[in-house]
């Protein structure tokens, strides 16, 4: 079958002049962040990447279309639509809910595929999904990480969610051979907190450098992604013994309600966010934008 599949026309006329274009994933925008928070957030994140001078493309799936840049209508709608109404998609279910006709939000996982699908090399998201706490046991491992082992899209976040076990998901990286490498500092971020207390396998000071390993990465013929952790700002970071007891009741409270694989992160998200008082939203958004800051940042020097 043909893919049903709509570029947005600004994203069409960028990729075929060889423009700087920016993925981004819808789920936070449908099960991320409370309305209408989620819907302001990401008509900024968009403008900031137009700021930079790049084509921001948010990918979805809108009644069974995979949609490489979304329609203000689009992104009202999946905003307002409600968490029942939206499928959180990865690499499972993607062809089944655009085979049913359905509306889905793009995981990291997802996006990576429709960006790669539609052409674009690079992709802004807040955190990634990872090892999960205790998943010697549960074996709960997000598709993140096995699609940046084969698919090949460097991924701009803030690090993996704080929420994971950060140790084990740098090595399950590592074993996957996905270069890791960090902006601008030695420590590996923790998505709200710049240091999560473990080195960075790589280190990048500038876009021109990210973009020149990306080149040669593909020049080496290696089809894999790369994740660049980019440090929360400063000002907007939450730090480690403030913000990790909140994420150990918030688990805590998880546990005790017996949740487990694709429900433990929006609940353990939605407690941080409860017990912060809003604190982590306020910070999720400063480190989503510089994010999408630094990914056009790299989409410009990589089509330079």
């Amino acid at each position: 079958m043909t893919l049903p599949m709509d570029i947005e026309p600004a994203v069409a006329e960028a990729l075929a002049s060889g423009g700087p274009v920016v993925a981004l994933e819808s789920t936070i925008i449908s099960h991320g962040m409370p309305y209408p928070q989620n819907e302001e957030t990401a008509r900024q994140v968009e403008a900031a990447i137009r700021d930079e001078g790049a084509t921001p493309a948010t990918i979805a799936v809108i009644d069974g279309r995979l949609k490489i840049g979304l329609t203000a209508e689009d992104l009202t709608r999946l905003a307002t639509a409600g968490l029942r109404n939206v499928t959180k998609l990865t690499r499972a279910n993607l062809a089944q809910c655009l085979a049913s006709g359905g509306m889905g939000s793009t995981t990291v996982a997802a996006t990576m595929i429709g960006a790669h699908r539609a052409g674009i090399a690079v992709f802004a998201t807040g955190g990634i999904g990872g090892v999960h706490r205790g998943a010697e046991t549960s074996f709960d491992i997000s598709a993140d990480l096995q699609e940046l082992s084969k698919t090949p899209v460097a991924v701009v976040c803030a690090g993996a969610k704080a929420i994971l076990d950060i140790p084990k998901t740098l090595e399950v990286l590592e074993t996957l051979g996905v270069p890791v490498m960090t902006f601008g500092q030695a420590a590996f971020p923790a998505f709200w907190s710049r240091d999560s207390g473990l080195p960075s396998p790589i280190v990048a000071d500038t876009p021109a450098n990210i973009a020149q390993a990306w080149k040669a990465q593909h020049a080496l013929g290696l089809e894999t992604g790369c994740l660049i952790a980019n440090p929360i700002p400063e000002e907007a970071e939450i730090p480690p013994a403030e913000i990790n007891p909140i994420i150990e009741t918030a688990l805590d409270d998880a546990a005790a309600q017996n949740l487990t694989h694709g429900a433990v992160t929006p609940f353990v998200l939605q407690r941080v966010f409860e017990l912060t008082e809003g604190a982590s939203l306020t910070a999720n958004i400063a480190l989503v934008l510089n994010n999408a800051r630094l990914a056009a940042k790299i989409a410009k020097e990589i089509e330079r």
